[in-house]
C-alpha cells in the first residue's frame, strides 16, 4: 500500500507539473521585445518592417514564420523585412519571430481594407474567471488571434461557447508585475476592436486603485504654457517692456516656482490631473524676433520654442534646482511630469548654429524663394522662421547630439516622457534614435515607461507613420479635435460628423490607442471663443485676437465646453486639458489663446465649469471602463450621440444632446444591459425598460451612466 500510495504520489505530483506546463507560455526571462509589439500595418501589396523597432537585437532573429499569409523576406543584416501578400493573406494574422529559441508574434493586419463596422466582428469584454476570463463576440468570427505579452496563445488557451470565448491567463504570468492579453477578431466585413486587458501579477485588474501613474491609460495631461500659468517670484519677472513689443508678446512672469506653488496647494489634484506636460523650458533669447504688422509688434521667447541652449534652464523660468523640486514633488504626489522638447530647429543664436552653420537646411529653395512654412510640400526642410534654424536631422552628426540632448533633460530630471513639437517636420531616423536610446538607457535598465506624444497635422496615414513600436507612442488627434469642435459649437452641424471621424481613428490607431484628445492648445484659438459665436469659424483669428476683445458670459457657451471635455474624458486614449479649458477662458488665436491663467474671482459659469472638469478627471481615473474598456457607438442622430465602454461587469453609458431644447433621448442598448441597476453621475433622470434606456436631457447637456451587470 506505502509503494502505491508512493506511486500515486508521484503521478499526482507530474501531472501537476503537467497541467502547469500546458497552463503556462514559453518566454524569455528578458524579452526581446520590451513592451508590446505593435500591430504592423500593411498598405497595398507589400510592406518593409524595420525590425530594430522591434527588437533589442534583430541580427539574433534565426527565423520567420507567416504560414501562408505573407512570403517573407529576411535582408543581410536583419534589420529589415520585407511582407508580400498573397492570394490567401487574411485580414488579421501574426508574423512569429524565433530569437535564441523563444518565439514572438507580432500581430499583422491588413490596413488597407475597407471595413463594415457594423458587421465586423464586435468584442467585448464580458466576466472573469479565477486564472481566465471571458470575452462576448457579436457577429460572426473567421478566427480569434489572443496574445500574451507578446507570444500569440495557442488553442489550448481558448475554448468556446456560441459566442463567448474564454481565454486561460498563462500560469507565468504571475511572475510579471504588470503584463497584458490583448485580442482580435475578423471576418469577411473586417477587423474587430481590439481587446486589452491589464494583469496584474496574473490577475485581471479590476480596481483603478490597483494602477498606477506609470499605466500611461490612466493618464490625464494638463498643458500649461509656464510663462502664462503662474508668477512663483517676482524676483525672476524681465519683462522686455519696449515699444516694439505688446504685452500680449512679452514675458508675464509665469515660472517653475509658480507651477510647484499650485502643485503644493493641490490644485492639480483636486482637478484630477496626474501627468503635467510643461512647455519648453530651455534658454531662450534675450532680444526680439518676428514681425506681425495687424498692430506692429515683434515676440519674445516667453513660450520656450526658441532654444540657445540644449540643456540651461530658462532663467525666466527658474533653476535647475526648482525645476528638479518641481518634478521631485510631483512624482511624489503620484503626478507624472513631461517636457515640451524642440528638436526640429533651435534659434539663430544657439551654439549648435553658430558652431555648425551647415548643420541646417538651406533657407532658399532652388529657385530663390524663401524654404519658409512650406509645411508640407517641403516638411522636412522648412523653416519656421527666418532665425529659426532647421536642423538636417537625417544626417548622423546632427540626430545624434540633438537625441542626446533630449536623453540629458529625461535622465537628469527624471521626467516621464516627452511632448515633442513640430513631429511630422522631423524624419524618422531622429525617432528611431531617440526612443532606442530611451529604451536602451531608461525603459530596459529602470523597467519602467516612458510617455512620448507628438504633434503634427496632417492625415491620419501621416500621423500614424510616426507611432508605434520603435517611434513614439502617440500623437494628438487633431483630425478628431477640429470634428469636435465643429460639432460642439456649431447648433447645425450633426454628431455624424464627429462620429464618423473618432471612428475613422479607431480604425487608423486602434481601440486602446495612446492618442491624445485635446481641449486646445496653444496654436489654436479658445474652443469657448467658437462656441459663444463671438469668434467666427472663418475669421483671421489671429487678427481678432489683437484688435478685440472676446469675453464670454452666457451659460450655453460654458455647456457646449463641458460637453467637449466630456467626450475628451469618456473616449479611448488620453485625455489632455490645455490650462484654462477647465474654467472657459475664451480667446483667439495667439497670443491671445495664451493669457495669463487666472485662479480667482471667477463667474458663476466659471466655478460651475471648473467642477465639471474636476468631476469628469476624477471620474475617468476611478473607472475602468473609462480607462481600459471596450467602445461602440449605439446610437448616432443629428442632435444625440450615445456610446457605451464596458470593461467585464462594470460599464458606462456616455449620452449627449445638443439640441436648443430639453429631450427624451431614446437609446436601444445590447442585451447584456436588460434590467441592469445604474446610477446617474451628473444627476439627470433616466429610465430603464429592458433594454431601452431614455434619458431627459436640457440643451447642450450630457450624461453618464455608470453601473454593474449582475
Amino acid at each position: 500500500m506505502k509503494k502505491i500510495s508512493i506511486i500515486l504520489a508521484t503521478a499526482i505530483a507530474l501531472f501537476s507539473m503537467s497541467s502547469c506546463d500546458n497552463a503556462s507560455v514559453k518566454t524569455a526571462k528578458q524579452s526581446e521585445i520590451f513592451g508590446l509589439a505593435s500591430p504592423i500595418s500593411v498598405y497595398g501589396d507589400s510592406t518593409i518592417v524595420v525590425l530594430s523597432d522591434y527588437f533589442n537585437n534583430p541580427e539574433k532573429i534565426t527565423k520567420v514564420e507567416a504560414k501562408d499569409a505573407y512570403q517573407t523576406i529576411l535582408n543581410k543584416e536583419k534589420n529589415e523585412l520585407l511582407l508580400i501578400k498573397n492570394q490567401n493573406t487574411p485580414l488579421f494574422t501574426s508574423v512569429k519571430f524565433t530569437v535564441d529559441g523563444f518565439e514572438y508574434s507580432i500581430p499583422t493586419r491588413i490596413a488597407s481594407f475597407k471595413s463594415e463596422v457594423n458587421n465586423a466582428p464586435i468584442l467585448s469584454t464580458h466576466s472573469v474567471i479565477d486564472g481566465s476570463f471571458s470575452i462576448e463576440a457579436t457577429n460572426d468570427v473567421t478566427s480569434l488571434s489572443v496574445f500574451y505579452q507578446n507570444t500569440k496563445l495557442s488553442d489550448k488557451f481558448i475554448s468556446k461557447k456560441n459566442n463567448i470565448y474564454t481565454i486561460t491567463i498563462p500560469t507565468n504570468a504571475k511572475e510579471l508585475k504588470r503584463s497584458y492579453i490583448r485580442a482580435y477578431a475578423y471576418n469577411k466585413a473586417g477587423i474587430s476592436n481590439d481587446i486589452f486587458v491589464p494583469l496584474a501579477n496574473g490577475s485581471v485588474i479590476a480596481d483603478a486603485n490597483s494602477l498606477n501613474r506609470k499605466d500611461f491609460r490612466t493618464n490625464i495631461l494638463y498643458f500649461m504654457i509656464n510663462d502664462r500659468f503662474c508668477n512663483g517670484r517676482k524676483d525672476n519677472d524681465h519683462p522686455v517692456k519696449s515699444k516694439e513689443v505688446k504685452p500680449m508678446a512679452d514675458y508675464m512672469g509665469g515660472d517653475i516656482a509658480g507651477i510647484l506653488k499650485q502643485l503644493k496647494n493641490g490644485y492639480f489634484e483636486k482637478l484630477g490631473i496626474n501627468t503635467l506636460w510643461l512647455s519648453p523650458i530651455a534658454q531662450n533669447p534675450d532680444g526680439l524676433f518676428g514681425l506681425w504688422k495687424k498692430p506692429m509688434t515683434k515676440f519674445t521667447g516667453y513660450h520656450g520654442y526658441w532654444p540657445i541652449s540644449s540643456s540651461k534652464v530658462d532663467y525666466r523660468f527658474g533653476t535647475s534646482a526648482e525645476l528638479h523640486e518641481l518634478v521631485e514633488e510631483a512624482h511624489k504626489r503620484d503626478i507624472n511630469v513631461i517636457l515640451d522638447y524642440v528638436a526640429n530647429h533651435v534659434h539663430q543664436e544657439h551654439p549648435v548654429y553658430k558652431q555648425h552653420p551647415d548643420w541646417a537646411t538651406q533657407l532658399h529653395l532652388p529657385d530663390g524663394t524663401l524654404n519658409t512654412e512650406k509645411w508640407d510640400e517641403h516638411r522636412l526642410t522648412t523653416w519656421f522662421d527666418v532665425f529659426l534654424p532647421t536642423l538636417d536631422l537625417a544626417r548622423k552628426e546632427v540626430y545624434e547630439p540633438m537625441t542626446d540632448s533630449a536623453m540629458f533633460w529625461l535622465k537628469e530630471y527624471k521626467l516621464d516622457g516627452f511632448r515633442h513639437d513640430a513631429t511630422k517636420h522631423i524624419p524618422e531616423i531622429f525617432w528611431r534614435t531617440l526612443t532606442k536610446k530611451i529604451k536602451d538607457q531608461v525603459l530596459i535598465p529602470e523597467n519602467t515607461n516612458i510617455y512620448q506624444v507628438g504633434e503634427t497635422y496632417g492625415s491620419r496615414a501621416l500621423i500614424g507613420s510616426y507611432v508605434g513600436s520603435g517611434m513614439i507612442d502617440g500623437q494628438f488627434d487633431f483630425n478628431v479635435y477640429d470634428d469636435a469642435v465643429g460639432t460642439f459649437a456649431i447648433d447645425s452641424e450633426k454628431f455624424s460628423r464627429l462620429s464618423n471621424s473618432f471612428q475613422s481613428s479607431l480604425t487608423q490607431y486602434g481601440y486602446h490607442n495612446k492618442m491624445s484628445y485635446i481641449s486646445g492648445n496653444h496654436d489654436r484659438a479658445r474652443f469657448i471663443s467658437y462656441a459663444s459665436g463671438k469668434l467666427k469659424f472663418d475669421e483671421d483669428v489671429k487678427y481678432v485676437g489683437w484688435n478685440r476683445k472676446i469675453v464670454v458670459t452666457d451659460k450655453a457657451s460654458y455647456q457646449k465646453l463641458d460637453m467637449l471635455n466630456a467626450f475628451n474624458m469618456t473616449i479611448p486614449g488620453i485625455p489632455c486639458i490645455y490650462y484654462g479649458d477647465e474654467i472657459g477662458m475664451a480667446g483667439a488665436g495667439d497670443p491671445d489663446s495664451r493669457r495669463m491663467m487666472r485662479f480667482n474671482n471667477l463667474t458663476d459659469f466659471e466655478q460651475q465649469t471648473k467642477e465639471v472638469s474636476s468631476k469628469l478627471c476624477n471620474l475617468r481615473k476611478q473607472s475602468m471602463p473609462l480607462m481600459y474598456g471596450d467602445f461602440r457607438f449605439i446610437s448616432v442622430e443629428d442632435n444625440n450621440m450615445a456610446y457605451i465602454r464596458t470593461y467585464f461587469n462594470e460599464f458606462a453609458i456616455i449620452v449627449f444632446n445638443k439640441d436648443k431644447k430639453n429631450k427624451k433621448v431614446n437609446v436601444n442598448l445590447p442585451a447584456r444591459f436588460k434590467n441592469i441597476e445604474a446610477e446617474s453621475e451628473f444627476n439627470h433622470k433616466y429610465k430603464l425598460t429592458g433594454t431601452s434606456l431614455q434619458v431627459i436631457l436640457g440643451a447642450n447637456e450630457f450624461e453618464i451612466i455608470t453601473g454593474k451587470f449582475e
